[in-house]
């Protein structure tokens, strides 16, 4: 099996990155929210579901994802029905205080999370050189960020949606052969669970912690900010997409890791405890997913940059075009890596991720009860008002987790 899993992987890979799939405009506005979703969370959540809820992780990943998706719905209506109205100046001056004020707290989530990635990519890269101390993670984070700015402004978005593709491609070949290697290794030891602890943790502590895992399968919105180069419908149907495709693979990848959930010390849930899991079924799947571990940084932050050029450039009425807007995002999140510890700093951008969901849900919220849309308009303001709930009890009390 050792020596099958890099042939998965490689085969897994060209086909992603075949010229008919590479230039499919419905596969390339997934990867973007593809690409951000199945970021840095995929490599923490794993040893962190495993100690907050141990044999239960699996029902606790389920919880995230239905909850992401019910989210996911909310960005969806409002593409459909919000953004015709903002671009016909068609909205009450509430309703436009509360997409500035979204805008602003997802602008501020997007820099931070753009320099964590890619801090977090530095870090990792040199690690095995033994260069992972100031000041060459910050160097390397400087020069990436650099050369994502200079491409995004000379070339646009296509150029960085090539990034992307590449990127990503490579990351899910590998959670392919890893998601081969680990049900084989399952296979194997009879999915034993034995090794796992009993989990004790405060009912509280527990609920605050699942939302702030909510942000581990952020992402999805930056769907809604690719409004020139395709279609409400085209956005609308390959977010759903991309949100089921990373639910999917979450929900597959933490059912058959769990068995092996034990082996992680207490409380360890930075990027090296899913390399330590991955390589005890099988040995060649570490240096594997050291490389998924760089291209899940890479991708997501390309992504969020994407997000955000799209979005200064709406909040500017074009006074900004995205290329423009693609070096000044990337510019401040230089200043961001050498003016502060993005590791203190997370919380907010988790929780500023948050509020931009809780604030675009009140803006469906107010449109529910004027659209035809909603025939049952009861059930529309149930449905978008216990995930307005939801998402204030993350910005209030969730835990933020990297």
């Amino acid at each position: 099996m050792e020596w099958l899993l890099p042939l998965i992987a490689l085969a897994t890979a060209v086909a992603l990155l075949s010229r008919p799939l590479r230039e499919n405009r419905a596969w390339r506005a997934t990867v973007t929210p593809l690409a951000s979703i199945i970021g840095s969370g995929f490599l923490v959540v794993a040893p962190i579901l495993g100690h907050l809820l141990g044999v239960y992780a699996f029902a606790g990943m389920l919880l995230i994802v239905l909850v992401a998706v019910a989210v996911g719905e909310v960005i969806r209506f409002n593409i459909a029905h919000l953004e015709p109205r903002l671009a016909g100046a068609r909205v009450t001056p509430a309703g436009a205080w509360l997409e500035r004020a979204a805008n602003l707290s997802l602008s501020l989530a997007y820099v931070v999370s753009v320099a964590f990635y890619l801090r977090l990519l530095s870090a990792f890269a040199l690690r095995p050189l033994g260069q992972d101390h100031a000041p060459w993670p910050d160097l390397l984070t400087t020069v990436i960020l650099a050369l994502i700015g200079l491409v995004g402004w000379r070339r646009g978005l296509r150029a960085l949606e090539n990034l992307e593709e590449y990127s990503v491609s490579i990351k899910l070949a590998v959670i392919a052969a890893l998601l081969v290697g680990l049900g084989w290794h399952d296979f194997g030891s009879g999915f034993d669970l034995s090794g796992l602890a009993p989990v004790r943790h405060d009912l509280w502590d527990t609920a605050r912690t699942l939302g702030g895992l909510l942000l581990v399968v952020q992402g999805f919105e930056t769907s809604r900010y690719l409004g020139d180069e395709y279609r409400p419908e085209l956005r609308i149907r390959t977010m759903r997409r991309a949100q089921w495709l990373s639910g999917v693979i979450y929900l597959v990848f933490v059912l058959l890791v769990t068995p092996l959930l034990g082996m992680t010390e207490a409380g360890r849930v930075d990027e090296t405890a899913v390399i330590d899991l991955a390589s005890a079924a099988a040995r060649v799947l570490g240096p594997m997913l050291v490389l998924a571990a760089i291209m899940s940084q890479f991708s997501a932050a390309v992504a969020d940059t994407v997000g955000a050029g799209g979005l200064v450039q709406e909040e500017t009425a074009r006074r900004i075009s995205d290329r423009r807007a693609y070096l000044l995002v990337s510019g401040l999140a230089i200043v961001l890596v050498w003016s502060a510890n993005l590791f203190e700093i997370i919380s907010l951008a988790s929780r500023a991720f948050a509020l931009y969901y809780l604030l675009q849900t009140l803006q469906a919220l107010r449109l529910a009860r004027h659209l035809e849309a909603c025939r049952d308009r009861i059930f529309c303001h149930i449905r978008f008002g216990t995930v307005a709930l939801l998402l204030a009890f993350i910005v209030l009390f969730g835990k933020a987790v990297g």
